[in-house]
């Protein structure tokens, strides 16, 4: 493995209506598809910091895993894979609520309810949770957090069911189907890991509409960047201990530069090699872990950017 093959950037000019996010890189077509390229790099702290060999495929490639695995629950954006790091869909209008489902009370953000409930509060996203627990403790039953899905930076706010009715993000029918679906996604997603020995803590999910208002899963599900994975044979010793189980820690690079400096002020420190490598050992191990398979890296093409070109030139205008 080497830290120079990576997808850093899959700008590609034969196709049209190009967007670039944090991590995907986008095209729509004029016949209603979208192109959505995930390339290695890893955001954290409002920038790019480095890029993950491998990171885009297998990010890719265990979202497709759960995409088949809960098609029978839910439609989903889903219209072709030409290329590992590659998924065409359906193009949505996405609906500006993220679902995020809880099954633990976990969390180390803001919006978690772990660092709500340690601040004092019970009542949080319009749910009463009872005194006494302890981190990470499982919930009596899996809940829905909602948040406002945030655009161009802004920051994700919590929600209740009523604020979202109230404020007509969602119509009476759309928030009861993305609630149904959420929640059965997870149920799912909880089984399957289950017998992987993982327990499959929270998640978060997006959904959009497509051309007829139906409602539409997108963007990618139960992948180790949208989702909290414990391994299950650690749990009831941390949860005994106050401790986190053990999870994939995929963080090394976020961690190395907190450590090192200011880096929402700073120039950031260059990365060593140890540490990309070791990123991507912990990717790698995360979707053999979750999809009980073995990752094949796919080496072809001088570049992984032309190896995507080839795949995508049937798109080419």
């Amino acid at each position: 493995m080497t830290v120079d093959r990576v997808l850093a950037d899959a700008f590609i000019p034969e196709l049209p209506a190009y967007y670039k996010g944090k991590v995907r890189d986008n095209y729509d077509l004029p016949d209603g598809r979208r192109i959505i390229i995930t390339t290695d790099r890893v955001s954290a702290f409002d920038r790019i910091l480095a890029c993950i060999p491998f990171k885009g495929q297998v990010l890719t490639q265990t979202a497709r895993y759960w995409f088949e695995q809960t098609a029978d629950i839910c439609p989903n954006h889903v219209l072709d894979y030409p290329d590992p790091n590659v998924v065409v869909g359906r193009r949505l209008t996405i609906l500006p609520v993220e679902i995020v489902v809880r099954g633990y009370l976990a969390g180390t953000t803001g919006t978690s309810i772990l660092t709500k409930y340690k601040a004092g509060q019970r009542s949080m996203y319009g749910i009463t949770l009872p005194d006494g627990m302890r981190d990470n403790e499982k919930l009596p039953t899996p809940i829905i957090t909602p948040t406002t899905k945030a655009f161009d930076g802004g920051h994700d706010e919590p929600l209740s069911g009523a604020e979202i009715l109230d404020q007509k993000l969602l119509t009476p029918q759309q928030w009861a189907t993305v609630s149904d679906y959420a929640l059965r996604l997870f149920a799912r997603g909880q089984e399957l890991a289950a017998k992987r020995g993982l327990i499959l803590a929270d998640t978060k999910y997006e959904f959009g509409t497509d051309a007829d208002g139906n409602i539409v899963l997108a963007d990618e599900i139960h992948t180790p960047d949208s989702s909290r994975y414990w391994i299950a044979a650690t749990y009831e010793a941390a949860l005994a201990s106050g401790s986190r189980p053990q999870s994939f820690d995929k963080d090394f690079v976020r961690a190395w530069v907190g450590e090192r400096c200011d880096p929402y002020k700073d120039p950031i420190p260059e990365i060593p090699d140890s540490v990309i490598l070791e990123t991507s050992k912990v990717y790698i191990q995360a979707f053999e872990a979750i999809t009980g398979t073995t990752f094949v890296p796919d080496l072809g093409g001088a570049t992984p950017l032309e190896r995507v070109r080839t795949h995508l030139a049937p798109y080419f205008s």
